[in-house]
């Protein structure tokens, strides 16, 4: 039987490859089309060559030689892995994404600074702009007086967030003596002017200023300015239940930064 593979490319150097049987074998040879090339191969021992079949060959010097055939395509898709087997690959489902945490500071200024005793204050200054008073001036016959900041709505602008830190803004102008004297903080309750007393609740210890002193920065109790973020709680408030010490603070006719707190946040 003719080999035209040498009239023909050359297969020589391409290791396995794959042709089909164009004869049934004879005498232990058939002929197998490769890349469009006739050539004579050999059959080895155990393989079954059919005419049509698609034959893996191998060349060993000048010789081909039929080592098998390859199989059809499966008619059945291979069943994919268990997913909870040892084949599974997909791994670990992937993380909740991490929260998202703003953080800011709200500055509130307050619509009203205002003094009670018996009545709001009205004497020389706005209701609203009043300075701010505790205690009473030595050998007056007027009551104690009451010193409020009120905060309005802007504080509930936070509604959700927690606080992380506040502080306010005070000055002490001059009445009483000079020496430094330590102003009783009080939270109140209204968040603007009512017409009569303000309702005091929780108290700590503000700042020690002497006359003409100013503090930028004194820190309040987180749980006060959550307390005005919730809305349970509106305004602060300088107050003794005695008659010292007498201290007046800056209103907002005196200051324009009196009372103005600053609300440090975090979402998330």
């Amino acid at each position: 039987m003719p080999d035209f593979a040498d009239t023909k490319v050359s297969l020589a150097g391409q290791g396995a490859l794959v042709g089909k049987a164009i004869t049934a074998p004879s005498g232990g040879a058939f002929l197998a089309r490769v890349a469009g090339i006739d050539v004579t191969t050999r059959v080895m021992n155990g393989v079954s060559i059919s005419v049509g079949n698609m034959v893996l060959m191998a060349r060993m010097g000048s010789v081909y030689w039929a080592i098998g055939t390859t199989p059809a395509a499966p008619v059945v898709a291979p069943t994919p892995p268990d997913p909870g087997g040892d084949d599974d690959v997909s791994g670990d489902p992937a993380p909740a994404p991490k929260p998202t945490v703003t953080t800011g500071t709200l500055l509130c200024a307050p619509v009203a600074t205002a003094t009670y005793r018996s009545g709001w204050r009205s004497d020389g200054d706005p209701l609203n702009s009043f300075d701010t008073y505790q205690g009473r001036y030595s050998g007056s016959n007027f009551g104690r007086m009451t010193g409020c900041a009120f905060y309005g709505t802007k504080p509930r602008s936070l509604a959700g967030a927690t606080v992380t830190r506040a502080t306010v803004k005070l000055r002490r102008l001059s009445s009483g003596d000079f020496a430094a004297r330590t102003a009783t903080l009080r939270l109140v309750t209204q968040a603007t002017r009512p017409a009569g007393a303000p309702t005091l609740n929780e108290t700590t210890s503000g700042p020690s200023l002497a006359v003409g002193a100013t503090t930028t920065g004194f820190v309040i109790p987180n749980s006060w300015a959550q307390a005005m973020v919730d809305g349970t709680r509106g305004g602060l408030a300088i107050h003794v239940d005695s008659d010292t010490p007498y201290i007046r603070l800056a209103g907002r006719g005196s200051w324009s930064a009196a009372w103005a707190l600053t609300i440090s946040w975090r979402r998330g």
